[in-house]
């Protein structure tokens, strides 16, 4: 078992708040063990799983049913409700809960669908949560050898030595992917059956539950065609009439991979770009190893790295983290963008191999005043290139995503 230490922190930060903590991500993440793991260092706890009819059967027949938790002493009780969100009337249920009960309990309220954006239900619940998110296992945290926020930000261009160890817990994400159970089982057999029933279980069972959607067999199709376009902006004209769907289907349903953690898309950064691309995004996908192309498969696991820390850091409150990608109308492009409150902090371009600078990284570094990182996929040393008053470092992604907090 992983002790996920990262998110423990995480979790401990947040809910010195009296809010309710929402805890969200993608399915077999590990969310349910994550609220055991919690729930441990509580003296009184309750757990809840809408997925299991007879803890249905206890809310229906008495909405505040945690009441009734044994204590083992006086302390303040954990109420963990995880699946609430496939409750028809949650967003009301859980107001009701914490306006009546935030001074008596505490609530860590996880789900797989996404309970920032998640539109069923009624009454908001602006101000009653703060969210965190839990992803599958990255290079940065199985290594542990993460910089404190605030040092990363302030020089990213920092590395560890190269570690064999290392080396193969990246060559072992790239086969299996970082959900526990696939990245835990002993052979790329055991990942192949779970990516294909967890795919199709994902489609056909909690989006087509929840969203009422009708055209499964084609969500499907369009999400075995996401493989091969993952690092490249997304053209939904062209994936409309490769399907024969209508323009907003497609848009739709690309939103709904976002909303249940099939894919996420990143936006194209146009300030102070001249003939930057203003409307494709570029699409990557949790299920690293469906990519069969290397190269952008390569980019797709440093995306999932950056994707952690910016979410992480946003939830944390070090500030408004975004990624992004640059690209204009002759096509140079940097793979990736950080910013924060709106300002780019850090450039980071993929390679499989090329140890001399990007054009387009050199090209766009000097353009926005950032500080840029090349990473390439193999290789046991790094170099630091300047370029004026910059620099840019060339390093084994397993050399430099390991401090990534």
């Amino acid at each position: 078992m992983y002790k996920r230490e990262i998110y423990q922190s995480i979790w401990q930060e947040l809910s010195r708040d009296k809010a309710m903590i929402f805890l969200s991500g993608p399915r077999q993440s590990g969310k349910t063990t994550l609220a055991r793991m919690i729930a441990e260092t509580f003296a009184n706890s309750l757990y809840f799983n809408w997925d299991i009819p007879d803890h249905r059967k206890d809310l229906i027949a008495d909405p505040f049913f945690f009441e009734r938790v044994r204590r083992k002493d006086t302390t303040t009780p954990l109420i963990i409700l995880d699946e609430i969100h496939k409750f028809s009337d949650w967003k009301n249920y859980l107001k009701g809960v914490y306006d009546k009960f935030s001074g008596e309990y505490r609530f860590l309220v996880s789900g797989s669908g996404r309970l920032d954006i998640y539109q069923r239900g009624g009454d908001s619940l602006t101000g009653r949560y703060l969210l965190f998110h839990l992803w599958p296992l990255t290079l940065a945290e199985l290594a542990n050898r993460r910089l404190a926020i605030k040092d990363f930000l302030r020089n990213p261009l920092q590395t560890v030595g190269f570690s064999a160890k290392v080396k193969a817990m990246w060559d072992r994400l790239e086969r299996q992917s970082g959900f526990p159970e696939p990245y835990s089982a002993s052979n790329v057999r055991s990942y192949r059956r779970w990516s294909n029933t967890y795919s199709r279980q994902l489609i056909r069972e909690d989006l087509r539950d929840l969203t009422g959607v009708k055209s499964i067999y084609q969500i499907e199709t369009l999400y075995h065609l996401l493989p091969d376009r993952a690092g490249s902006p997304l053209s939904i004209p062209s994936l409309s009439r490769d399907l024969k769907v209508a323009y907003n289907s497609i848009s739709s349903w690309l939103q709904l991979f976002e909303r249940f953690y099939l894919a996420f898309a990143i936006t194209p950064w146009t300030t102070k770009i001249s003939r930057a691309i203003l409307k494709e995004r570029k699409a990557y996908i949790w299920d690293i190893p469906r990519i069969n192309n290397e190269a952008a498969r390569f980019e797709n696991m440093v995306a999932l790295e950056l994707y952690r820390a910016v979410t992480l850091w946003s939830d944390l409150g070090y500030g408004e983290f975004s990624l992004h990608f640059v690209r204009d109308k002759e096509k140079r492009e940097v793979d990736f963008i950080i910013a924060c409150d709106r300002k780019p902090v850090l450039m980071v371009e993929t390679k499989l191999a090329d140890t001399t600078p990007a054009p387009s990284l050199s090209r766009f570094q000097s353009i926005l005043n950032v500080p840029a990182v090349q990473l390439v996929k193999s290789g046991g040393t790094f170099q630091l290139v300047r370029r004026g008053k910059q620099k840019i470092l060339i390093v084994p992604a397993c050399m430099w995503l390991p401090v990534l907090p």
